[in-house]
């Protein structure tokens, strides 16, 4: 039988089995990092009526970014678009995943197979608005939060992969997002911080004791959190090699100096260093050397680490109280800010010596490229609220939000 002809984004496999064994255990720890991670993580964080209605909405980005995957997503990220519009968004020749078979690889990776390309690249997508939920957690209708993920994956995570991941103009240009700084984390952090201002803050927002209710469930979190991440860092050197292992070890590095550094300033500020505070700490490096990991030696993932701890606590403590915005579980205070500071700081620290990609990185391609992920994530989310708005409405009532999410959304409630 004739095989079918390649479409233009893919190479005939040439399976390496070794890289295949790996990316599909980072699959496994990427999809982690959402269910159960991410969803305790926040759990935790919220007032304890809101505890099931956080949970669902990491569940519900999952359900509702898996099925558009499928359906469009992953050929506007990753597909071909007609001419110059392949800058900055893909085609729909492998809508339905039509084109993809057996013996198909995505060029960018031809040792592995397109059907776990897919799946890997997946993951990310799942994760991403998951994190924005954080921003408006605690008083976004479910209904509109389904609408939300769905529009948002399709308007602006999409085009933002494909132009710095998918044969876009910003890979093309030269910036340099190893692991998703710029698509994953500025993406959602931007999407968090346009939502808590158009959603304006909860209900006795300044007032009321809004404290985390279980920051046991938080600390199963980040720890499903930091172990999801190497495959998450790791795995995206797409093999079982040399830059899997630095990226591992960085992650590992960035994240330790990082929660140092924002214990040491949360000290000199509130006279104590919280549980909390550690936690974030560790996030708030993972997410700073996201976008470094597989193109910097570990000195550089240090010095990234002790810089993104401090800049992240100025943007979820300083920044939040400065500006009175309620970014409920600081999404754009660590996402935003740690993967802005590392998104820069890869131009910095990125050494060919560690990976030939990172010839020619500069502070100035990746602060342009910032510029741009930054402008499309904020106009696009803002579409994409007005939207919300107009069709299911964003926020629940007075007397609901009072209530908890977990009755009024869900009719389940913890006794």
């Amino acid at each position: 039988m004739t095989p079918s002809p390649l479409l233009a984004h893919q190479a005939a496999l040439q399976i390496d089995s070794a890289a295949t064994g790996w990316i599909l255990t980072s699959t496994a720890l990427v999809l982690l990092m959402t269910l159960p991670g991410l969803a305790l993580f926040y759990g935790g964080m919220v007032r304890r009526k809101n505890l099931l209605a956080t949970v669902a909405q990491s569940t519900a980005a999952l359900m509702i970014v898996t099925v558009l995957w499928f359906v469009a997503g992953y050929s506007l990220s990753f597909g071909q678009g007609p001419g110059a519009i392949n800058g900055v968004v893909g085609g729909l020749e492998a809508a339905f995943l039509n084109g993809v078979g057996i013996g198909t690889a995505h060029s960018l990776s031809p040792g592995l197979p397109e059907f776990l390309w897919i799946a890997y690249q997946l993951t990310f997508a799942i994760i991403t608005p998951a994190l924005i939920a954080g921003a408006f957690a605690e008083r976004m209708k479910f209904s509109a939060s389904l609408l939300f993920f769905g529009l948002w994956h399709l308007i602006v995570y999409a085009p933002i992969c494909h132009q710095v991941w998918g044969g876009g103009y910003l890979g093309s240009m030269g910036v340099l997002d190893f692991a998703g700084g710029a698509v994953v984390h500025v993406n959602a952090g931007v999407a968090g911080l346009v939502c808590a201002l158009v959603l304006g803050p909860r209900h006795g927002f300044g007032r009321d004791n809004m404290a985390p209710h279980n920051l046991s469930l938080t600390a199963i979190g980040t720890g499903l959190l930091f172990v999801g991440w190497l495959g998450f860092n790791a795995g995206s050197a797409w093999a079982a090699d040399g830059i899997a292992a630095v990226a591992a070890l960085n992650t590992l590095v960035a994240a330790a100096a990082a929660a140092l550094g924002w214990m040491v300033v949360e000290w000199i500020d509130h006279s104590k260093p919280t549980l909390l505070g550690l936690f974030s700490g560790i996030v708030g490096g993972l997410v700073g050397v996201t976008p470094a990991a597989g193109l910097v030696d570990p000195k550089g993932a240090f010095l990234i680490g002790a810089i993104s701890g401090p800049a992240c606590y100025f943007g979820a403590v300083w920044l939040k109280r400065a500006l009175k915005y309620d970014d409920s579980l600081d999404a754009f205070g660590v996402h935003g800010m740690g993967g802005i500071v590392g998104a820069l700081l890869t131009g910095v620290f990125a050494t060919a010596a560690i990976n030939p990609v990172a010839e020619g990185a500069s502070i100035l391609n990746q602060a342009l490229g910032l510029i741009a992920v930054i402008a499309w994530s904020g106009v696009g989310t803002f579409a994409v609220l007005m939207i919300c708005r107009f069709t299911t409405g964003l926020r629940v009532t007075r007397e609901q939000e009072i209530e908890g999410l977990d009755v009024t959304q869900h009719g389940e409630g913890l006794h």
